[in-house]
Parts: C-alpha cells; sequence; structure tokens
C-alpha cells in the first residue's frame, strides 16, 4: 500500500468513528443545555471542564503525540520492533507518575487556577465557589485522558487508528448516561456531569489497553521509568506544547474576558465552538493525525520527494471537504443552533447570541483547521521551536484582537479574534515551511483551493436559496425545522458533490478514496453480480 493510501484509509477510519463521536456530542451538548442553560452553572462547568482539557493539551494530547511519534517512528524504521516498545513501555510509566504529580498539584490550587482562567466570578462568590468545587472534582480526568492520548499516539504509529478516533464516543456515553441518571441523584445536579466526565476518561484507558497489548505494547509489566530516547522527547515536548495548545490558549482567552462581560458569555462561545468543532474534529484533526505517522517515516527515511507529496495530498484533501463546511455553516448558522440547542432553559435571546458567535468561528474554520495539518512536517523534522515561535506571536495577536474587539462587539469580538489570530498563526507557518522547504507544491493548493471555492459557492447558492424557502425567519417546531434543515444540508451536499465532479475531479476524487464510497459501490458491484448469475 502507497503512502497516500494509508493516509486516505486512516483519515477514513478515524473520520468515521469522529463522525460518531460528534453526533453523541450534540446530543450531549443538547443535554448539557437541557440540565444548565446558560447560567451560573452552565457558565463554572465548561470553565472547570475546560482546565483540564487544557492541560490535556499542554501535558498530553496534541504536545505528546508530536513529541512522541516522530522519535518512536525512528525507533521502529531503524532500530526495529523491540527497542521501540522499550521506549513506549518507558514513556507511559514516566507520564503516569509525573501525572499525579501534576493531578496533586492542580487539585490543591484550584482556587488559583479558577481565578486566573475566569476573574470575572470572582465579583459573584457563589459563582466561583461552585466554579473550584466544580474544578477539584474534575481535575483527575487529565490523568486518565493523557494516558489515552499517548495510547492513540502508539497505536496509530503502528497503523491503528480505530480505537484512538474511538475513545471519545465513550466519554461522551458517559456524560450522557450522566445527565439522566446521577445529575437527578445529587446536588447541584451540574455536579453529575463532572461524574460522568471523570468515569468516561477511565472508560477510554481500558479501552485502549487490549489493544495495546496485542501489539506487544505492556507498559505494565517492565519496572524502568527510563529510556534514553525519553531525553529527545522531553526535548521536543516542551516547545511543542505551546504551538500545539495555541487554539485552545486562545480559546482561554476568550473565556477569561468572556468573564468579564454580561452572564451568560461564556456559554454562549462554548455552545458556539462545539458546533464549529465538528467538522474541524472529522476532518482536520483525523487528516493531520492521519497523516504524521507517514511524514515522519519520510522523514526517517530521508524521503523529500514522498514528504512534500503527502503533505501536498493532506493539505488538498483538508481544503476541499472544510471550505464547504464552513459556507454552509455561515448560511445555516442560527437554524442549526436553534434545532441542536434551543429547548428548556436555552431560551430565543440563547440562540441568538450563540448563533452570532457561530458565524464568527464558522469563518475561520478553513484557518483552524489548517494549522494542525501546517504543524505536523515540523513534527515529523522534529523541529517544535518553530511552531512554538509562531504560536506565541499568535497568543498575543489574539489578546489584542480580542481586547480591541469585546468592547464594541462583546462576545461576537472574542469569536473573531480568535478566527484573525488562527489566520495569522497560518500566514506565519506557510512562510516557515516554504524557507525551509522552497517549493512546497502551493500552486497546486492554490488552484485546488480556487476550484474547491467555486463549487463551494454554487452549493451556497442552492442552500441559501432553500433556507429562505423552507425555513425563513419562522418559529418552527423541532421535528419540522429538522427535516427542512436536513434537506436543505443533504441538497448542499448534492450540489456540491456535482459542481465539483466539474470542476475540482482530483480532489472530488480524493475524498472517494477516504470515505468509503468505492469500497461500497464495488461491494455492492459484486452482490449485484451475484444475485444477477443466481
Amino acid at each position: 500500500m502507497s503512502e497516500i493510501s494509508k493516509v486516505a484509509k486512516a483519515a477514513g477510519t478515524s473520520g468515521a468513528a469522529t463522525l460518531t463521536s460528534r453526533i453523541l456530542g450534540f446530543i450531549r451538548d443538547a443535554s448539557t443545555a437541557w440540565l444548565c442553560g446558560t447560567g451560573m452553572a452552565a457558565d463554572a462547568f465548561f470553565v472547570a471542564f475546560r482546565i483540564p482539557n487544557l492541560l490535556r493539551q499542554l501535558v498530553g494530547e496534541g504536545a505528546l503525540n508530536d513529541a512522541f511519534v516522530p522519535v518512536f517512528t525512528e525507533k521502529l524504521v531503524r532500530e526495529g520492533k523491540a527497542e521501540a516498545e522499550k521506549l513506549a513501555g518507558a514513556t507511559f510509566r514516566f507520564l503516569a507518575v509525573a501525572l499525579i504529580v501534576i493531578t496533586v498539584l492542580g487539585m490543591v490550587f484550584t482556587p488559583f487556577v479558577v481565578k486566573v482562567i475566569a476573574p470575572g466570578f470572582d465579583r459573584i462568590p457563589s459563582k466561583l465557589e461552585l466554579t473550584v468545587y466544580l474544578t477539584r472534582i474534575t481535575f483527575p480526568y487529565i490523568f486518565f485522558i493523557s494516558l489515552v492520548a499517548l495510547c492513540q499516539a502508539i497505536l496509530n504509529t503502528l497503523g491503528h487508528f480505530f480505537a484512538p478516533a474511538f475513545g471519545p464516543v465513550l466519554l461522551n456515553l458517559s456524560m450522557i448516561f450522566s445527565i439522566y441518571f446521577v445529575a437527578p441523584f445529587v446536588e447541584p445536579r451540574v455536579l453529575g456531569l463532572c461524574i460522568g466526565v471523570v468515569a468516561g476518561g477511565v472508560i477510554q484507558l481500558l479501552f485502549q489497553l487490549p489493544y495495546m497489548s496485542v501489539r506487544g505494547i505492556k507498559p505494565w509489566k517492565r519496572l524502568s521509568l527510563y529510556h534514553p530516547a525519553m531525553k529527545r522527547i522531553l526535548f521536543l515536548l516542551g516547545p511543542r506544547a505551546m504551538s500545539t495548545a495555541a487554539y485552545q490558549i486562545n480559546m482561554l482567552v476568550g473565556t477569561q474576558l468572556a468573564s468579564l462581560l454580561p452572564a451568560g458569555s461564556v456559554s454562549y462561545l462554548y455552545y458556539a465552538g462545539r458546533i464549529g468543532e465538528m467538522p474541524y474534529g472529522i476532518v482536520a484533526v483525523s487528516i493531520s493525525t492521519a497523516v504524521l505517522p507517514t511524514l515522519s517515516r519520510q522523514a526517517a527515511k530521508n524521503d523529500r520527494e514522498g514528504f512534500l507529496e503527502s503533505f501536498g495530498y493532506a493539505m488538498r484533501l483538508m481544503l476541499f471537504v472544510t471550505v464547504p463546511a464552513a459556507v454552509g455553516q455561515i448560511v445555516l448558522n442560527r437554524p442549526i443552533v436553534t434545532l441542536l440547542f434551543e429547548r428548556s432553559a436555552f431560551t430565543a435571546l440563547s440562540t441568538t447570541n450563540t448563533a452570532s458567535a457561530f458565524l464568527f468561528y464558522s469563518l475561520g474554520l478553513c484557518s483552524f483547521s489548517a494549522v494542525p495539518l501546517l504543524t505536523r512536517p515540523f513534527s515529523a523534522l522534529q523541529d517544535t521551536v518553530t511552531p512554538a515561535r509562531t504560536a506565541l506571536i499568535t497568543v498575543f495577536a489574539n489578546v489584542a484582537f480580542s481586547v480591541a474587539l469585546m468592547v464594541p462587539m462583546a462576545h461576537r469580538g472574542l469569536a473573531l479574534a480568535t478566527t484573525l489570530a488562527s489566520t495569522l498563526n497560518v500566514g506565519l507557518l506557510t512562510y516557515h515551511l516554504k524557507r525551509r522547504f522552497g517549493k512546497l507544491g502551493g500552486r497546486a493548493i492554490v488552484f485546488s483551493f480556487l476550484r474547491t471555492m467555486t463549487a463551494a459557492a454554487v452549493m451556497a447558492a442552492v442552500v441559501y436559496g432553500l433556507r429562505l424557502a423552507l425555513i425563513g425567519d419562522v418559529k418552527l417546531r423541532t421535528l419540522d425545522l429538522l427535516w427542512r434543515l436536513g434537506f436543505c444540508i443533504a441538497a448542499g451536499m448534492a450540489a456540491y458533490a456535482m459542481a465539483a465532479r466539474v470542476v475540482a475531479r482530483e480532489e472530488f476524487g480524493f475524498a472517494l478514496d477516504v470515505f468509503p464510497f468505492r469500497r461500497l459501490s464495488r461491494l455492492l458491484a459484486r452482490l449485484s453480480s451475484v444475485f444477477r448469475k443466481r
């Protein structure tokens, strides 16, 4: 199997599992909106949940993945599986010890951390007290989810992508279960959600371990906490933590400043961000995760031509999927928010404010999606300093944009600031990649983007017309809105596919390779031939 085929297959597997997770994530968020609305309890929970999630990015999932995979791959390629297994086991045990220390310190200093993350909560003592309490309950999640992230990095490098991508499904199921079957029996009810978060982390880790064991990685068998190659991983980990977490840090800045705005602002940004994360998670995360082991192998073999080909393929594929997703979100932003959240404690005013934030996040979807993909070549080459520098500039830019825009635009300005900062990050990373490699195949990527935009413009016209005709500004019942919005989306996808088949044939073929359409069509053809013979 060629490296491009491996990327396509891995992206398809990860994308399918992530799609399932995102659908359940929307059910989870709709259930959370039903339970908490956009009031004090919701703001407290979202801050409590964001703190371990940010630390997960800094210590675990993103940074560790990018620091560990290239070194682990190099061991596999140059020294064999036995030496790579020793490295994996030692890293797992070392990380577990470090995470215990981080978790204990985090729970001890929770009041200080919360005041830094959400300084505006200090004005309402009851809100601050609730946030501190929920954060302490949720904090152990970082221990389990960071070990899960290491398991995912190991399995992805060994060519297994399903179990790592399926893990978040288990977290969402745990949280949904906790909302309906734990929250009614605890006080405050939002505590049930925090219990579901921690339980979800435990379940995810237990789910990964058998897949590790089958592939010979058994970190519980040996006693060593150190491997010589860990020095290189730790060296790469520090700078990479900043660059990997740039998006999360920007979101965190938004949370800090939103806590100074009227009540509900934190929740508006959270719900809007969650909707925007669906295409980001399915496409950007899946493709960037799938391409990193390939780029690392090609870097270890000094295959420059293959390296650039894999990167160009991944970038064009990402744009082909995220551009229409962004356009669709812009055209249908309010109906989407209404369908997903507007019920019970989530009022029409909550919908209006969430939809306005969602619009500005949608404008930056392509930028958000490009950042993790642009950092992968640096990670594969074991260069973590360059992305860290661009991330640091981006964080300062985001603060400046946020402060400038939050007064005239309130929470909407914070969403727009995140988009502008991410776009700046894309420009800086592209500049440094071009300096390092010279020709990146940029002309092919630009023309691919223009072809994709042409097809997306056709889709936008179709969807906008259908929205006016079917939805308008009339208040609709949930089921009525569901079929009307579903028809708009389905018609838009069909229009985009037909237009892309004419103006972006190569990119259309990329999508067919990733998603199982061709395999499904071949299977149906075989079944049809069997029945005809009978």
